[in-house]
């Protein structure tokens, strides 16, 4: 079935966000009989970079991504563009996670396991201005709700803490991430050590350590040389 039947009436215009290359090659082939593809990137800092400039009608990313994870680049992207629709495509089956990027602004949530089929029905979903989430998490985000309705994770952190900590945790000194975000190492290092205040860390092994138990990495090395 089209993604464009029904009451769509033009192709919607697609940007992919996925660390993987043959995934984000995948996606392209599946979609773009019924997408125009008009933009595929590797991480997400580039993600809200280029998300602006292509003006896509939907962004299918992923939660793992080097130099910006989806749910913090989600929250830039949903600030600077708030009438894009989000749909994350991830392997995490973590419904607070999966809570959390819906409660920041993503219209849709879905297992990279999913048939293909299932992708043309998100997409067409939350082109109509629904929200998509696969039936593999909605009984557990349910259940997380109700048992975890708050979580020490995240929101505990500014946005501008959060990068700076998946930067650190991915292995990058603090000069790097100064250069990568464009901020004087002087600034990171407050930010490391104001989090380490908060949180009653120690040292930077138990501030990577903190990052890890709440997602704050890809598992990717610094892109820095």
């Amino acid at each position: 079935m089209s993604i464009t039947s029904g009451t769509l009436i033009r192709r919607p215009r697609l940007l992919i966000a996925d660390d993987h290359a043959l995934l984000r090659e995948a996606f392209q082939k599946l979609l773009e009989a019924d997408c125009d593809i008009v933009g595929s990137v590797a991480d997400g800092r580039s993600l809200v970079t280029l998300a602006p400039k292509v003006n896509p009608d939907v962004i299918l990313l992923d939660i793992a991504m080097p130099l910006l994870n989806g749910v913090d680049a989600a929250l830039q992207l949903k600030r600077a563009m708030p009438l894009v629709k989000l749909i994350v495509l991830t392997v995490n089956e973590d419904p607070d996670l999966a809570t959390e990027a819906l409660r920041i602004g993503a219209s849709g949530y879905l297992l990279k396991s999913c048939a293909a089929m299932e992708l043309f029905d998100a997409i067409r979903t939350v082109l109509q201005g629904k929200r998509y989430i696969t039936p593999l998490m909605t009984k557990n985000m349910m259940q997380s709700f109700i048992h975890s309705p708050h979580r020490e994770s995240a929101k505990d952190l500014t946005l501008r803490q959060r990068e700076v900590l998946q930067l650190l945790t991915e292995g990058c000194s603090m000069k790097e991430v100064a250069a990568i975000m464009n901020i004087t190492p002087r600034t990171v290092a407050f930010h490391k050590y104001r989090m380490m205040e908060e949180f009653r860390l120690k040292t930077s092994a138990e501030l990577i350590q903190f990052a890890m138990r709440r997602g704050f990495t890809t598992g990717s090395a610094c892109p820095c040389p």
